[in-house]
């Protein structure tokens, strides 16, 4: 135990200075603040799964030593690679094992986007290090990123650009561990909300830039009268993507809601039903709490199950204009001659397009209003569930202490 903590007394002195020497102005984030938030985070997470002595000082060595490559490369190009070679060199003059050399660099590596982590502690440092995206600082984090891309890769994209690129690799994201998911989940879609507002205040702001450029140039109404006009197109688009958030706030709580009810379950399974055989007096109480945990799974599942129809599209149903051809559960065993028929005709006829526009929103809000209605009575029925179980054991301890 002393004889890592004192290598790792070494590694941070030897990080610390390094970016003292080499940092470059423009490495607004890549820098040593964001180093020390990494290995924060990398001890957070390592403390609650209580790694071995070795594996603690793998985990935190490569915490320091993962983004140092950016001192020598500012646009980040193959700084993995870059910063596992350093930490090598480094951590090879100080004599130590080659097996732990390798599992740091292999720690360093797998931060590479897209991540890539083959074991815990991969998962551990991939964690640590996107660690921000479920924080409440990500909003400023996230801006003197884009600065940083700006003055270090000479970036650019607008603001408008930049949400949308952030929207969806946040959203994507799914932490390796456990701990991360349940820690930060519900942060990271709150600010995936945030740029959405960010996103859409930028997109109605381009518009209306866009929509006074068109009102002072001369424009022949017969050429145009047959397209969508860019106010009904952001209407659609920013109310399309609201759902979307929506439907994946949806699925991430009830992704919750199964991972706590799960381990729960299998709480009362170990532990629980063994007191029940000492003392039979627990079994009520404890067939309420099992009731209520399966009861939430149940309601939990069926706020995520997925239902589609049958996906055959004929030439009857685009001639009518009464099918969503936007729904690609209307269309997926739809031959492609017919569905590309479809389609033109859908591109040609305003009336036809805007009418598919407003089934293919009106669909995402039914399906949104039974995810959420699934969704509540799954806390319902765990809430008052929680509630009546706890009450019950309560009385059956004080019943037993009576007798």
């Amino acid at each position: 135990m002393k004889y890592y903590k004192e290598q790792l007394k070494e590694v941070k002195k030897y990080v610390t200075k390094y970016y003292q020497e080499n940092n470059h102005v423009a490495l607004l984030y890549h820098n040593l603040e964001h180093t020390k938030f990494v290995v924060n985070a990398v001890q957070q997470i390592a403390e609650h799964y209580q790694l071995s002595d070795e594996d603690y000082f793998v985990v935190n060595a490569a915490a320091w030593f993962h983004d140092i490559g950016y001192c020598q490369e500012i646009t980040g190009k193959d700084h993995e690679e870059l910063s596992a070679w350093i930490a090598t060199q480094f951590l090879t003059e100080a004599s130590i094992d080659n097996d732990i050399i390798e599992k740091i660099a292999g720690c360093i590596k797998a931060t590479q986007l897209p991540q890539n982590a083959n074991n815990l502690l991969e998962q551990i440092v991939c964690d640590a290090d996107l660690f921000h995206l479920g924080s409440v600082n990500f909003m400023e984090i996230n801006r003197l990123l884009r600065k940083e891309f700006k003055e270090a890769r000479g970036s650019k994209d607008t603001k408008k650009d930049w949400y949308e690129h952030s929207i969806t690799f946040v959203q994507k994201h799914t932490y390796y561990t456990d701990y991360a998911n349940l820690l930060l989940a519900d942060q990271q879609q709150r600010n995936v909300a945030l740029l959405q507002d960010k996103f859409n205040k930028e997109e109605k702001k381009v518009a209306i830039e866009a929509s006074t450029k068109m009102e002072n140039k001369l424009t022949k109404p017969e050429k145009n009268s047959s397209k969508p006009e860019r106010g009904v197109e952001t209407v659609f688009r920013v109310t399309s993507s609201n759902n979307q958030q929506l439907s994946s706030q949806a699925d991430n709580k009830s992704s919750i809601m199964i991972t706590v009810n799960s381990i729960i379950i299998s709480v009362l399974l170990s532990v629980l039903l063994e007191k029940v055989e000492e003392n039979p007096n627990l079994l009520i109480p404890v067939l309420l709490l099992l009731i209520t945990n399966v009861g939430t799974i149940i309601f939990a599942i069926l706020a995520t199950r997925p239902s589609l129809p049958d996906g055959i599209l004929t030439t009857d149903d685009v001639a009518s204009k009464k099918v969503n051809l936007l729904f690609f559960g209307n269309f997926y065993n739809t031959p492609l001659e017919t569905y590309n028929e479809g389609m033109l005709s859908l591109i040609e006829d305003k009336d036809f397009l805007y009418g598919s526009l407003i089934k293919d929103v009106h669909a995402q809000g039914l399906v949104l209003g039974k995810k959420y209605k699934l969704l509540r009575t799954a806390y319902n029925f765990f809430m008052f569930g929680l509630i009546i179980s706890i009450i019950a054991f309560v009385i059956t301890f004080i019943l037993t202490d009576t007798k």
